[in-house]
């Protein structure tokens, strides 16, 4: 059985429906899930754990401490939930990437 994570990152004109992937080896199961806001990312972690025995979620560096936190309520103390965050150059290069994609 491998192991079973997910990434969940934020973007405004997903549809986390649609905008899915799973990548594996024989050890390893990524779900890729793109989510348009922060109550989707908590309704999508809960149903990845239950439908698919994810076993860790990784959020993208868009969620506050608050939406980690509402995540991690939504599936409880068995899952671990990271975020994934850059240091403070490589932040600025993320959101001039992001607005000159028109992100906002």
């Amino acid at each position: 059985m491998p192991f079973t994570e997910a990434f969940i990152a934020l973007v405004p004109d997903a549809d986390a429906k649609r905008d899915r992937t799973v990548l594996e080896t024989d050890l390893y199961k990524l779900f890729v899930v793109l989510v348009p806001n922060e109550a989707g990312a908590a309704e999508v972690s809960r149903a990845l754990v239950e439908d698919n025995g994810v076993q860790s979620i990784i959020l993208c560096p868009g969620f506050t401490h608050g939406d980690v936190t509402r995540v991690a309520d939504a599936v409880g103390a068995t899952v671990a939930v990271s975020v994934s965050r850059g240091d403070g150059p490589g932040s600025q290069l993320v959101r001039q990437g992001l607005q000159e994609a028109g992100w906002f």
